[in-house]
């Protein structure tokens, strides 16, 4: 049987059959995951099925390393399936280059505005771990706000050519197709024979429904191209004989890793730490000298990846900007028990509505399995449970799940007052910056493994036992295709964006900005306008603007000690003022008091030019930053402004006038 040209049994007419051996059952752990072995080729197929009598022309022939096999069109063909749904799923982004992503705006545009960064880096030698292109004149610390320096850096040709918002759609898009083609790759050769298997695993590494949920907005934890490689790198240490190369290498993969994203870094490497140790344990009789050679490799690899993270992690910890732990609704994210048995709204399958109930925000539906894939689940559990390495990722399915439900337990949107394990963790230092939920994310690594090695078993049995080819494969895909098929991606959703203002695509920006002044948005770019980055992003950062959407320490006069996250500045009288406006909220008393305030965080700023362009109540907020200055701004370029340069430069300069009610 076929399917999208890929075989069943993985091999190519006339391929090698292995010889018959007695398999056993430490033979059995290193067939399913056979990054565990050594130099020496297995002589089984990756299965836990008896003895396959062998085809008497083949009988002797020197078993073929199937996992350095060379790609052939099928290895074409499979690349080319995970290119195709990537653009896809993106091409809503693609078709409409004047659209935004509905889901997450502000988090699109603070990528955009990364980009650039990363361009500006290579282009002008600015400093790659801070900017004072946004938030001036604080800043913002780039490896706090997971800054893709490995993505940016090598982007650069596609930032400047077309622009960050088309770069941050290559992105996108190469995120997911790369990301599945590596899983692929990784399971085709390193954990099961079968290409269908592989191709299986990798469709629902890539495209789970956590997975398209980042998708609307995350594309740096949808980079997950590493993954499967770290994962094989990993278990690789066991080598003997090469504890260098292979810790060089895993270094490598690891420092490359932590300039896209720590927080998938530090799930993968505690999903390995837990799996390793677990194997460590039910293998140390059979294998003995393993863990040895294993911590070898290891302390390789963790001194290396140390002495070049150093300097970037002190920068993130306790440089400028950094803050200590994320802000406390944030760390009390979790997933609902419900979800793990819903359909996320990214899915065929899905209902917004109940989504919704059950997932923070449409960027966090991280635990949406479905009941028909949590079945499956549970049956390769049972079908395979002879196999440690199978048990043992079940356990680590199970432990993602507990740690994803946050710190109290919720049920269809109950709170259950029971706590969850992350009652415990959640002022951890270092954990206090992750996100619960998102450890529900973790689980689809273990569950696209558990389907390559279930399909692999399955195409062991067809091969084994010919007489029961029809029965075993229409079980295979009715069994695989209800699991899945409720869990097909729908394309990500987008709205037309605001067009950026050709007081910023002409360049009059110019004449107010310098090495001295910078851009005064109303309001202030925040998660609610995100659209500030988004300019100074396409001036390649040569505007520096106020505000800023980004992760920031609380400076709270009240409590010093208070370093947590905040999305945006602290509070200052003016932004908050227009940021209240904007909202719907009256225009209050203009008044001398707030004209002081006012002048106070134009110069804190270093104001060239307050900017105001067409949005909701934009009128209001026209009325009261004229009724603050006390003359009226110019229309320039689709936006007002009001010229401030000569309030801010000089220091006796006061703001007088009526009030204004």
């Amino acid at each position: 049987m076929t399917i999208t040209g890929i075989d069943s049994t993985g091999q190519s007419a006339g391929g090698n059959v292995l010889p018959p051996r007695q398999v056993t059952g430490a033979d059995d752990l290193d067939a399913e995951l056979i990054a565990l072995g050594t130099d020496v080729a297995p002589t089984v197929p990756t299965s836990v099925i008896p003895d396959v009598e062998a085809a008497p022309e083949q009988a002797g022939t020197p078993a073929r390393r199937w996992w350095r096999r060379r790609p052939d069109w099928r290895d074409v063909l499979a690349a080319a399936t995970f290119v195709v749904v990537a653009f896809y799923l993106t091409a809503p982004l693609w078709l409409n280059l004047d659209h935004q992503l509905r889901d997450d705006p502000q988090d699109q545009a603070f990528f955009e505005w990364m980009l650039a960064h990363g361009a500006r880096v290579l282009t002008d030698g600015a400093y790659p771990f801070f900017s004072d292109r946004m938030n001036y004149p604080d800043g913002v610390n780039m490896m706090a706000n997971t800054s893709v320096l490995a993505i940016s850096l090598p982007m650069t040709p596609v930032t400047l050519l077309f622009g960050p918002h088309v770069a941050f759609n290559v992105f996108l898009t190469m995120a997911l197709a790369l990301t599945g083609i590596s899983w692929y790759f990784v399971l085709s050769r390193q954990f099961v024979s079968s290409r269908l298997a592989a191709w299986v695993g990798a469709l629902f590494c890539t495209f789970a429904p956590s997975m398209v949920s980042h998708a609307g907005g995350h594309p740096n934890i949808v980079s997950q191209f590493l993954v499967p490689l770290i994962i094989w790198r990993t278990l690789r240490l066991r080598q003997p004989g090469r504890a260098v190369r292979n810790g060089l290498i895993m270094a490598a993969l690891l420092i490359w890793q932590a300039f896209i994203n720590l927080e998938v870094l530090f799930m993968t490497a505690v999903g390995l730490g837990v799996f390793c140790l677990i194997m460590a344990v039910a293998r140390r009789k059979t294998h003995r000298g393993e863990t040895r050679r294993f911590l070898q490799g290891l302390a390789v690899a963790g001194i290396v990846t140390l002495a070049v993270l150093a300097y970037p992690l002190s920068v993130q910890f306790f440089g400028p900007q950094s803050y200590h732990g994320l802000p406390q609704f944030v760390r009390n994210f979790g997933a609902d028990l419900g979800s793990f048995t819903a359909y996320s709204s990214h899915s065929v399958a899905g209902n917004a509505v109940i989504a919704e109930r059950l997932a923070q925000n449409p960027a966090e539906e991280n635990a949406f399995f479905g009941w028909g894939l949590v079945i499956l689940f549970v049956g390769l559990l049972v079908w395979m449970r002879r196999s440690v390495a199978v048990l043992a990722l079940g356990s680590l399915a199970v432990l993602f799940a507990a740690m994803s439900l946050g710190p109290r337990i919720f049920l269809n949107g109950i709170n259950t007052g029971m706590p969850g394990i992350w009652a415990v963790l959640h002022s951890v230092p270092v954990l206090n910056s992750a996100v619960p939920t998102r450890w529900a994310m973790a689980i689809a690594p273990v569950v696209g493994i558990l389907l390559a090695l279930g399909v692999q078993r399955a195409v062991d049995l067809v091969r084994s036992q010919p007489a029961a080819r029809g029965p075993v494969r229409v079980a295979m895909i009715t069994a695989v295709a209800m699991a899945l098929v409720p869990l097909v991606p729908v394309q990500l959703k987008t709205v037309p964006m605001a067009p950026v203002p050709d007081f910023v695509t002409s360049g009059a920006w110019k004449q107010f900005v310098d090495d001295n002044h910078t851009v005064v948005t109303l309001p202030l770019p925040d998660s609610g306008y995100p659209d500030p980055l988004r300019w100074t992003a396409m001036t390649g950062q040569d505007m520096r603007i106020a505000g800023a959407y980004a992760l920031l320490p609380n400076q709270n006069p009240l409590n010093p000690s208070d370093r947590t996250a905040l999305f945006s500045p602290p509070w200052r009288p003016t932004s908050g003022l227009m940021a209240s406006i904007r909202q719907g909220n009256p225009i209050p008393e203009i008044n001398d008091t707030r004209r002081e305030m006012t002048l106070a965080d134009l110069r804190y700023w270093k104001a060239g030019a307050v900017v105001l362009t067409p949005q909701i109540r934009d009128i209001e907020m026209l009325r009261a930053m004229t009724g603050l200055l006390g003359y009226q701004p110019t229309w320039t370029g689709g936006a007002w402004v009001w010229d401030v340069r000569h309030l801010v430069d000089d220091p006796n300069a006061v703001l007088t006038g009526p009030d204004i009610g």
